[in-house]
């Protein structure tokens, strides 16, 4: 119950790693969240400090995020803080943040995006029995590539997308074509008649 919520706007520093793991896919990136603050000298916008998170998504938020994001693209965090400190034998203790996201997105504020509705979870990664993910990792784990079957739905959509437009193109040509009145048939012209003029007489 007493769990810290923020909401973090950053920046995407590193790209998603994503893996499978026995409690379903998790994926992981580094978000960059600088401040802003006004300088007077120089009468401009200015970046302040930068705070480094590491995000954790887990089941369909973790494949998403991984066919979504990309290195520098803004984004929105939102999910559950948590701070580590760890103490490994012969340096120092280190601190490290780390944010359980519930919910990832693009700062529209900053750019457009364009949504697409993926396919329904499997329902044994959506089991609320399964423990969290390891919040170690090692070094060396790559980013692993989306499954055939999200390929499959983006090419599918795509084609319904050009279908689509396709038909709408087609149903706005036959109603641009206005159907043409008849022409009424012209009566032929009579000849013209020539008069003969004679010369004046003169007296």
């Amino acid at each position: 119950m007493n769990e810290t919520m923020i909401c973090a706007v950053g920046n995407v520093a590193t790209r998603p790693v994503f893996r499978e793991t026995a409690s379903g896919p998790v994926a992981r990136f580094r978000l960059a969240v600088t401040s802003r603050y006004w300088n007077r000298d120089k009468a401009m916008w200015a970046d302040g400090h930068t705070n480094f998170f590491t995000v954790w998504a887990k089941r369909q938020l973790a494949t998403n995020a991984t066919a979504s994001l990309s290195v520098g693209e803004p984004v929105i965090v939102q999910g559950r803080l948590k701070v580590r400190t760890e103490t490994r034998e012969g340096q120092q203790g280190r601190t490290s943040a780390d944010i359980d996201a519930a919910a990832i997105g693009h700062d529209l504020a900053r750019g457009t995006s364009a949504f697409r509705r993926a396919g329904r979870p499997d329902p044994q990664q959506t089991s609320p029995d399964r423990p969290e993910p390891t919040w170690e990792t090692g070094p060396g784990e790559g980013a692993k590539e989306v499954d055939a079957v999200e390929a499959a739905e983006v090419v599918e959509a795509t084609a319904a997308s050009a279908a689509s437009a396709a038909s709408a193109a087609s149903a706005a040509s036959a109603a641009s074509v206005a159907p043409v009145a008849p022409v009424a048939p012209v009566a032929p012209e009579s000849a013209p008649t020539q008069q003969s003029q004679e010369p004046a007489m003169v007296t």
